[in-house]
């Protein structure tokens, strides 16, 4: 079951940003040089079970990185966790990924994704790195997933400008990491949203369903609002 909202399009416990389908990417590498891999708040965020991939694919990828990686890793372990960010890969002072390798063009790109193509490990890289410009975050109960999209300004115009040339969407651009993580079953709603989308813009009638979805979507906001606003004032009364 899924539902288009203004903004955001909510998948069973998904809300994606509406960016996924609105706005174009294609990953220019020719003009960013694989500047994800080196220009970070920290290195790339890492789930629990992604810990222990890491672990059964390090003596495959140790050959593909170079002595400054190797020496990271030595000093600081394989991972290393973050207060803001939780696990992540370590950094060469605290800016290119310790896992990052650099071909002949100069074009940084990740050592354990050239192990898992040249046929050495099976999995691929941290999902983090494979959904970028795409962030995923965990609402505080951990029962809802954002899905917002996130290019850098300075680093993405290349791709922005690609995708919009190539008439390539976000979601379409990123159908593998979508279902990597979150299935099939996620991915084709949102392609089914996306056409749903296209189809009402082409139609005479699609202004007055885009403000009608509009108009539904405030009430149900105010509705939580004043629900909120509710349950706090309850709170309060038993104090």
């Amino acid at each position: 079951m899924y539902l288009y909202f203004y903004l955001m399009i909510a998948i069973d416990n998904v809300l994606a940003s509406d960016e996924l389908i609105e706005e174009a990417f294609v990953c220019d590498l020719t003009a960013c040089k694989g500047a994800c891999c080196v220009d970070g708040d920290a290195g790339a965020p890492l789930d629990n079970k992604e810990l222990k991939n890491i672990d059964e694919v390090f003596d495959k990828v140790i050959p593909y990185l170079g002595k400054e990686s190797i020496d990271a890793i030595n000093r600081q372990g394989r991972y290393v966790y973050d207060r803001e960010f939780g696990w992540v890969t370590p950094t060469i002072n605290g800016a290119i990924c310790v896992y990052a390798i650099t071909d002949k063009t100069g074009i940084v790109k990740c050592g354990i994704e050239q192990a898992y193509l040249d046929g050495k490990v099976k999995w691929k890289k941290p999902i983090s790195c494979h959904l970028f410009p795409v962030i995923v975050k965990k609402s505080k109960d951990g029962v809802t997933e954002f899905a917002n999209y996130e290019p850098r300004e300075d680093h993405c115009k290349a791709a922005c400008a690609l995708g919009k040339k190539l008439k390539v969407p976000v979601y379409q651009f990123l159908k593998e990491p979508l279902i990597r993580r979150f299935g099939k079953d996620f991915y084709e709603a949102l392609d089914a949203t996306a056409a749903y989308r296209n189809k009402s813009k082409e139609s005479p009638d699609g202004l007055q369903v885009q403000n009608k979805l509009k108009e539904s979507t405030d009430a149900a906001i105010h509705k939580n609002k004043l629900k909120a606003s509710r349950d706090s004032a309850m709170k309060e009364s038993k104090k």
